[in-house]
């Protein structure tokens, strides 16, 4: 081989070694771009995350491998929601995976092109995030659990369970979006079910013991406490201090009962989180919001601590226990 041969072949090793970069990088670049958005934070949210992520593996998505994650979180700032919003549209995402109604609704502002897949509490259509369940008709559509149905089972829950609970105290974070009709929707199933209904604002950590506070004097029989990203993050707090109180409490989420509380009746949060990637996925493969059907899920867990009932002194009723999806012992 000639010298010339030689020196025209290492040219274009040196050529193709230097395209293999730019391939891979372009490669990477065309790789849609899921837009994460929430109002909480990645710390507390982290398992959910990783649901959210399986369900997109099961659409045929792996991150980092064929589609990237823009992660924005407001860490409890609801008020910062939009700008976030408007950053991700800039960042020209696939779609939006938008969790929280502040967030959701942040979201539709900020675009009425990029798909929005939402998981939220209440009804989209009441919302006008879609104009049916089944059509939603518009850029949105995901997943969804009609709170006041799950209120309402959780107050007739504690008066089961306990044997009497005729006065129920409340406790809710006001700074929550859309605080105030979700008291109204307690109220509404209190009527159904409870004689007595005594509700108390809390929104910080000096509030959760005023509140708690309030309630010795008061003397109710049990306690709700309103699912809350907020309470979910000072659950220890809340648990101590109910034990303190000697109140039975029912939460939203089995992360309290995990942490010593009496009961918890809700979704799964896992599952809810799995089904919103699912659907992200279809999406990116192509399927329009407009043409899938909102996921209503159907089945709450309901999980009983009696560890926490032997420490309290009180007795569940035979029926609730049978009813139980787990019980702590």
């Amino acid at each position: 081989m000639t010298a010339r041969m030689m020196r025209r072949e290492f040219i274009t090793l040196l050529s193709g070694a230097a395209a293999w970069p730019l391939a891979a990088r372009a490669q990477q670049a065309a790789m849609p771009v899921v837009g994460f958005l929430s109002g909480g934070s990645p710390e507390l949210f982290a398992p959910y995350v990783d649901a959210f992520l399986s369900g997109l593996n099961e659409a045929g998505f792996v991150k980092d491998r064929n589609c990237a994650i823009a992660y924005r979180w407001a860490r409890g700032r609801y008020d910062e929601l939009p700008a976030l919003a408007a950053e991700l549209v800039d960042l020209r995402v696939a779609v939006f995976a938008a969790s929280g109604r502040t967030a959701v609704v942040a979201a539709k502002a900020a675009t009425s092109v990029i798909p929005i897949i939402f998981l939220i509490g209440g009804d989209p259509v009441r919302l006008g995030l879609v104009s049916g369940f089944h059509r939603p008709g518009g850029n949105a559509t995901g997943v969804t659990i009609l709170t006041l149905a799950v209120d309402l089972q959780r107050l007739r829950l504690l008066r089961e369970a306990l044997g009497r609970a005729a006065s129920i105290a409340v406790v809710f974070n006001p700074n929550f979006p859309r605080a105030e009709g979700r008291m109204r929707e307690v109220q509404e199933a209190a009527r159904q079910t409870v004689q007595d209904l005594y509700i108390t604002p809390a929104s910080n950590e000096e509030e959760i013991d005023q509140a708690f506070a309030k309630f010795e004097r008061r003397r109710p029989d049990a306690l709700l406490v309103v699912g809350d990203p907020f309470f979910n993050a000072r659950r220890h707090q809340i648990v101590a201090l109910a034990a303190r109180f000697a109140l039975p409490a029912i939460y939203d989420r089995r992360d309290f009962v995990a942490a010593g509380g009496l009961m918890s009746y809700g979704t799964n949060l896992s599952e809810l989180y799995r089904q919103q990637g699912a659907y992200t996925g279809l999406v990116l493969k192509g399927s329009e919001p407009a043409d899938l059907p909102v996921l209503q899920l159907t089945k709450s867990e309901l999980v009983i601590n009696l560890k926490t009932a032997a420490a309290l002194g009180v007795k569940i009723s035979e029926s609730v226990l049978a009813r139980a999806d787990e019980v702590i012992e």
